[in-house]
């Protein structure tokens, strides 16, 4: 009997999808739940499983575009499962010769390389292929320049001296690839595109001394460790910090809804994570009420599904706010853009130490720049230069984070 295995509805405004992947063969046995084919959508890449023990035949190719239903496969349920013979036992040779150990002189070595040289395609000259025994070099990743395709010994020292490098291959290039976009490249595509064209988005700048969350780092990042069995980033600093903000200034955790203003009671935080396959934004529940070592546990989650491709719809559906952090690849300075349908977007950049007047003196500090992008159509610039500033106050005093205002502000309740 046959069963068919078809495209899974994956979310309400997903239609269509790509088979990115077969990780079974044509003709190949697999049992029942066995992963058998990757398919992505414009939100995330997910699994199709068998549903029945048997043997695949494929209907759809890899890069094929289907719809929600369409076959994928089918399983021949009465397909006969293969009998894998149990591995022989390796022949003892007791009295087979030892080998004579004694070191080699490197005219044995040449002689040896040329008798080498004769059964390998590869053509080598003896003193390369002495070379290329000695210090077990790949031939196949060495560039010959002799003649008729030969390995010569100046090759072998250039594969040495420059491991990876391929000159030939380097040196004046001009080839072209054409490769389909996938699914998740061109939603975000599409929804960067959006983003500018439908909002009045502007960007606000501030400068954020991470001396006091640097040093809180250090001093407590191994104990930390110890006991939450997660490192303490700067992620969940920052995550506390926009949370207390967001709802000192709730227009920043808004969007529009028609003609309505949807505010959000809740921080639901986006963190955008470079993916194999492009930029996600895995989307942290509640994140007011987390821990630092629950915002970091989180993040480690999320990023670690997003680097694998396992994400779900779920994962990525809402956020009120986003964080996105540019430093990790360098960025001193960007204006990133707002993850629709939210209103803002903050933007993390590289720590580089800075001379700063501090009470008239000048300090070398650890500096980063921070950059807030928001629609102006909720957000005003005095809310939003606001909210930038209140980050500001909490990641410089880390203290604040406790209770988001002063602690002797919180006991006088002021």
């Amino acid at each position: 009997m046959a069963v068919d295995i078809k495209v899974p509805t994956v979310g309400e405004s997903i239609s269509e999808v790509t088979l990115v992947k077969w990780l079974k063969n044509d003709g190949d046995y697999v049992e029942r739940d066995e992963v058998i084919a990757e398919l992505e959508s414009e939100k995330a890449t997910f699994e199709v499983n068998a549903e029945q023990a048997g043997v695949v035949k494929q209907v759809a190719k890899e890069g094929d575009t289907l719809a929600i239903g369409d076959i994928v496969c089918s399983i021949d349920t009465d397909g006969a499962k293969p009998n894998i013979a149990p591995p022989k036992e390796e022949e003892k040779k007791e009295d087979a010769p030892k080998e004579n150990t004694a070191p080699k002189s490197d005219e044995t070595k040449i002689t040896e390389a040329s008798k080498e040289e004769t059964k390998s395609v590869i053509k080598t000259t003896p003193v390369a292929a002495a070379i290329i025994a000695d210090k077990k070099v790949d031939s196949k990743k060495i560039t010959p320049t002799g003649e008729n395709g030969k390995i010569i010994k100046q090759d072998v020292l250039e594969a040495l001296n420059n491991p990876g490098r391929n000159p030939a291959s380097e040196m004046f290039s001009r080839n072209e690839r054409p490769e389909k976009m996938s699914n998740l490249r061109r939603t975000i595509s599409r929804r960067l595109v959006e983003a500018k064209n439908t909002t009045a988005m502007l960007t606000t700048f501030n400068e954020v001394d991470m001396t006091a969350i640097m040093d809180i780092r250090k001093k407590s990042k191994d104990k930390f460790k110890e006991q939450h069995g997660v490192n303490l980033g700067f992620m969940s600093f920052f995550t506390k910090a926009c949370c207390y903000a967001l709802q000192k200034f709730p227009s920043v955790n808004a969007y529009l809804d028609g003609e309505n203003i949807l505010f959000h009671d809740y921080c639901d935080i986006s963190i955008a994570v470079s993916a194999p396959k492009g930029l996600v934004v895995p989307v942290i529940r509640n994140a007011e009420s987390l821990s630092m070592a629950g915002v970091e546990a989180a993040v480690v989650e999320l990023a670690t599904k997003a680097k694998n491709n396992k994400l779900t719809i779920e994962e990525m559906s809402g956020g009120t706010f986003t964080i996105t952090n540019g430093g990790i690849f360098g960025s001193m300075m960007s204006t990133p853009i707002i993850n629709i349908p939210q209103s803002a977007i903050l933007g993390m950049h590289n720590i580089v130490e800075r001379p700063m007047a501090i009470n008239g003196q000048v300090v070398i500090s650890p500096m980063m720049y921070v950059a807030l992008s928001y629609d102006h159509r909720i957000i005003d610039g005095r809310e939003s230069v606001g909210f930038l500033v209140l980050v500001k106050q909490l990641l410089e005093n880390p203290a604040l984070l406790l209770f988001g205002i002063d602690p002797v502000d919180a006991l006088l309740e002021l």
